[in-house]
């Protein structure tokens, strides 16, 4: 009698090499900002940078959300940088009425005769209103005194205007690029209908002073930015690890498979709309939570971050990249943010031709695009391409 063939499944990680390669990578990056940081002790780097590196992590979180719904399962989508900008509005709501709450209630507390709960919620209002004209907190933040609360928004509005919109594209089978016209479409009607003061966003002056956390304002900043790129790492850490394994098993070539040939996919028996919608509002839901480490961390949001360029930069980065690969997305947006910041902060020289200065800041989107444009014709893998290339090599 011969014994039975027993075969043993590999766990993810060990299948999965890449990605507790870019875990510990990102653990070492961590632990190395953090013992270089203002907030912890030897302060080789300051807070700014701190905080753009912590933004930078969130714009790689993103990214690796666009690389899913582009590059694994072939929606082109324009309009991801929309649910950044709500998950960044909903969580930017509660910070702007607490730390105005705290505010309105200690110039009251003086006062000959203590004030009614009416009266406090008008005078939060005409603080956070008044530069549009208003004394009344709209309908619109009903829920903003409650942290819990704006947490689940900064969850469920953008998922449920990502499914939504997703089952209403995808049940009437729109797809290439008509779908990616389609989100570019929602992406610019959400921004110039912000741009309107009567939203109860506060229009085109948005919501500001989002670094001053309510509760922790006797930190200093240093130490805040710190916290706040430690769960940006933890953020991206676990983005990538969902995505990772939802990409490895089978609905991974589920979704590659209706990237390459939806008919195909239809025609064996798929529902293909609902691996699409899945797809589409998880991504969105990462990006809204990515919004919500965003903000914080840069101060300020406004209806211009919801424009339809923002999300054409987000394709681009995934596009520099590599789309296709996870740390691809990861490679482009950290490269591209960090480039940028350097190139329009500052930190790039002038240079003098003699009849001309090329200023930098001025320059810059010219750099990216014929980037972009390199990449696409000489690295159509992007960068990620030029790691496989080197591993590859004998």
């Amino acid at each position: 009698m011969t014994r039975p063939d027993i075969t043993h499944r590999k766990g993810f990680l060990a299948e999965n090499p890449s990605v507790s390669w870019f875990l510990g990578c990102l653990g070492l990056f961590t632990l190395g900002v953090t013992v270089l940081s203002q907030g912890f002790g030897p302060a080789l780097l300051s807070t700014s940078m701190v905080k753009i590196l912590g933004m930078t992590l969130c714009l790689c979180l993103i990214a690796v959300a666009m690389d899913v719904v582009w590059g694994y399962c072939g929606i082109l989508s324009l309009g991801h940088f929309a649910f950044f900008g709500i998950g960044g509005y909903a969580i930017g709501m509660w910070l702007m009425y607490a730390r105005t709450e705290g505010i309105v209630v200690e110039s009251l507390a003086n006062a000959p005769i203590p004030p009614t709960q009416a009266e406090t919620r008008y005078a939060i209002a005409t603080q956070i209103f008044g530069v549009v004209g208003s004394n009344e907190l709209p309908a619109l933040w009903a829920f903003a005194h409650s942290l819990p609360l704006q947490l689940v928004m900064v969850v469920l509005v953008p998922g449920l205007l990502a499914l939504v919109f997703g089952w209403l594209a995808f049940r009437s089978r729109v797809t290439g690029v008509y779908l990616s016209i389609l989100t570019q479409a929602m992406t610019l009607a959400l921004s110039l209908y912000l741009f309107q003061n009567d939203t109860g966003l506060r229009g085109n002056n948005g919501l500001s002073g989002l670094q001053n956390i309510p509760g922790l304002l006797h930190l200093p900043q240093s130490t805040i930015a710190l916290w706040f790129f430690w769960a940006s790492a933890l953020a991206l850490g676990l983005g990538y690890l969902l995505f990772a394994w939802l990409v490895s098993g089978k609905f991974g070539s589920v979704i590659r498979a209706i990237r390459d040939n939806e008919a195909r996919v239809r025609f064996l028996g798929y529902h293909v709309e609902s691996y699409k919608l899945l797809v589409f509002t998880l991504t969105a839901i990462v990006s809204g939570l990515a919004g919500a480490l965003y903000y914080p961390q840069a101060g300020i949001i406004n209806p211009a971050e919801i424009a339809p360029i923002a999300s054409i930069y987000l394709a681009v980065w995934v596009a520099i990249g590599g789309r296709g690969r996870l740390y691809g997305a990861v490679i482009g947006a950290a490269v591209v943010s960090l480039a940028s910041s350097w190139f329009t902060g500052g930190g790039a020289p002038d240079v003098n031709l003699g009849f001309y200065t090329i200023n930098w800041t001025d320059w810059w989107l010219v750099l990216l695009g014929l980037g972009f444009v390199a990449v696409t014709l000489f690295f159509p893998r992007g960068i990620s391409g030029l790691f496989d290339m080197l591993v590859r090599k004998p």
